[in-house]
């Protein structure tokens, strides 16, 4: 299946719409009992998260007939609806809020992504912000820009390698396993700053515009990373697994970094984990 540059804003819209209808209207009108934890006190799901992946699910599925749906949500659900994945030709995975925390602690900062994967590989990308209402977008060999959903858009580019000492980055520690969730706030002093947005959405977003040098991530959910992945990557960035190896979003192993080229890719890893 190709998919088109029409099918890629359809899936923009749809996400667009989502957040519009669903998402925005419940932003600090959560009811107690519209907000539940998952497996802790930090891995939240709302009656917002919900609401907005039925909104998705089904307009994906008229718009997109015969893909595979795979949303965070049904997922938690429903486990096995993850190994649809595996064997589908073409699936769509879908974050109807990323960055619920955010959400639930009424600070402005989620987003709304999808990603559809071709026979393994990502093909397409949005990460759409329902605050300022533009999406961040890629298209597999295409590149990737900001649509600001009125006519206007401009490339994305990640920002060049520097020193260590120069470089800012974003990362995830509390989800590797030891004793690298212990080491890795002290190896963070290499570099000018570290932080963490609570949404690898907004963080991608800004790694792909140049703000920002690298992005260290643990677990890999399909629904966190396809979308960022593939926008980093055709915003010119170096994104690989800590073996080295490519991202495939059909796996989930532990431990993402992404860096402006290969060398600094390297240089990272190595002042992180070694």
């Amino acid at each position: 299946m190709i998919f088109t540059r029409q099918d890629h804003e359809r899936l923009a819209r749809i996400l667009a719409e989502a957040g519009r209808r669903e998402v925005i209207p419940r932003f600090r009108n959560l009811a107690k009992g519209e907000i539940r934890e998952k497996r802790s006190a930090t891995d939240l799901v709302t009656e917002a998260d919900e609401a907005a992946e039925r909104f998705i699910s089904a307009e994906f599925a008229r718009a997109f007939p015969g893909a595979a749906l795979v949303g965070e949500e049904a997922v938690a659900a429903d486990p096995s609806l993850i190994e649809r994945l595996a064997n589908a030709e073409f699936a769509i995975v879908i974050d109807p809020i990323d960055g619920t925390l955010n959400y639930a602690s009424d600070l402005p900062l989620f987003a709304v992504m999808a990603a559809v994967i071709v026979k393994g590989e990502i093909a397409a990308a949005v990460i759409h912000d329902p605050i300022v209402v533009d999406s961040a977008m890629a298209l597999r060999g295409e590149g990737a820009w900001l649509d600001s959903g009125d006519g206007k858009s401009r490339d994305l580019q990640v920002a060049p390698a520097a020193a260590p000492s120069q470089m800012t980055g974003m990362m995830s520690w509390q989800y590797f396993p030891e004793p690298l969730r212990s080491t890795l706030p002290a190896r963070a002093s290499a570099f000018t700053n570290v932080c963490s947005l609570r949404c690898c959405g907004h963080e991608y977003r800004l790694a792909a515009a140049g703000h920002g040098h690298f992005l260290l991530y643990g677990v890999l959910n399909p629904w966190d990373h396809a979308p960022g992945v593939l926008l980093y990557s055709e915003a010119g960035g170096h994104a690989r697994l800590l073996d080295g190896r490519p991202y495939v979003p059909t796996e989930r192993p532990t431990g993402l970094l992404c860096a402006p080229d290969e060398a600094s890719w390297q240089e990272i890893r190595s002042l992180l984990l070694d």
